[in-house]
């Protein structure tokens, strides 16, 4: 049975989901202090899961440490290897409440609760331990955003299939706070001008060392009035503005240098699954095709549960 997608008009929710990403922030800069680096900032990044956003296992601590989102029963759940574990009730309190909060749960369970005390990639940044200003939770929203996830991360994995190359996995930025997943072409992109607020120039040339193509899903502020999902290639190439994409929603937004496709349009098609897929997959031809990507290469079919991919 076809899953219904839910509404999350950005406006009824926009102070709660401010607070959260710089929830996500504070945990997410925790999994950056303590992983080695990998390539093109993979290793900071939250994952789906089927009760909300965790970090995965980070190095630390008595052997490893998870952050768990509990979007659910609306609880932060730090785990250690040894098996002790707290909890922190998800409510309504400010950016340096849950900033204090969570640093005393990781020192009670042998965690090392040092990491950069500001927000990225935000303007006008408020160091986490000062930030009074944002204190909304809104559970029903939380949950609502959290299920609209839940769809999206499906999609991105399904599309993710359809190529050998190298690709990331599908993963959340807290920096912007959008679910994305890119392709590469192999080959090296020319420096990353850089200029993202609060963000060193240097990690950004490192994200774009290489040719992208990327697609992501936000859930509204910033640049854009509500949840669309995106996608853009780096360098872009010519043509690439100019090109004929799906659905018929989609447009090119030539401020961003990217595509936008309202969540709205997704969440109301017919099919929103196949409508959503078209725009990835449409979008991605549109970029590899006009930067002469070597295409028969890089691309396979659609991955199918149980079945291999067939060689040759």
């Amino acid at each position: 049975m076809r899953q219904t997608w839910p509404e999350i008009p950005f406006a009824a929710w926009q102070e709660t989901c401010t607070t959260l990403h710089m929830w996500t922030q504070i945990v997410g800069k925790y999994r950056l202090a303590r992983t080695p680096w990998q390539n093109h900032s993979w290793h900071a990044t939250l994952y789906v899961t089927a009760r909300g956003l965790t970090t995965s296992l980070v190095p630390d601590g008595p052997g490893g440490v998870q952050v768990d989102f509990d979007f659910i029963d609306h609880k932060l759940i730090v785990t250690a290897t040894d098996g002790t574990s707290k909890t922190l009730p998800l409510s309504p309190m400010t950016v340096a409440d849950f900033h204090d909060r969570f640093r005393t749960q990781l020192n009670a369970i042998g965690a090392n609760a040092s990491f950069h005390g500001a927000p990225n990639e935000v303007a006008d940044p408020i160091p986490f331990a000062e930030d009074v200003t944002h204190a909304a939770y809104d559970a029903d929203a939380v949950n609502r955003f959290w299920q609209a996830l839940v769809r999206i991360d499906n999609v991105f994995k399904h599309f993710r299939t359809g190529f050998v190359g190298k690709a990331s996995p599908v993963h959340l930025f807290w920096g912007s706070f959008d679910l994305a997943v890119t392709r590469f072409s192999g080959r090296e992109a020319p420096p990353h001008p850089g200029g993202f607020p609060a963000m060193p120039d240097t990690v950004t040339r490192e994200a774009y060392s290489h040719e992208v193509s990327s697609a992501g899903f936000w859930p509204g502020g910033g640049p854009i009035d509500d949840a669309a999902f995106y996608s853009y290639a780096y360098p872009t190439p010519d043509g690439f503005a100019q090109a004929k994409v799906a659905p018929t929603d989609a447009a090119f937004d030539a401020s961003l240098g990217e595509y936008l496709l309202p969540y709205e349009a997704v969440r109301t098609a017919a099919d929103p699954e196949h409508t959503l897929l078209d725009f990835l997959q449409t979008t991605y031809e549109a970029a590899a095709s006009c930067a002469n990507w070597d295409r028969p290469a890089l691309e396979c079919p659609f991955g199918s549960p149980g079945v291999p991919r067939a060689l040759g």
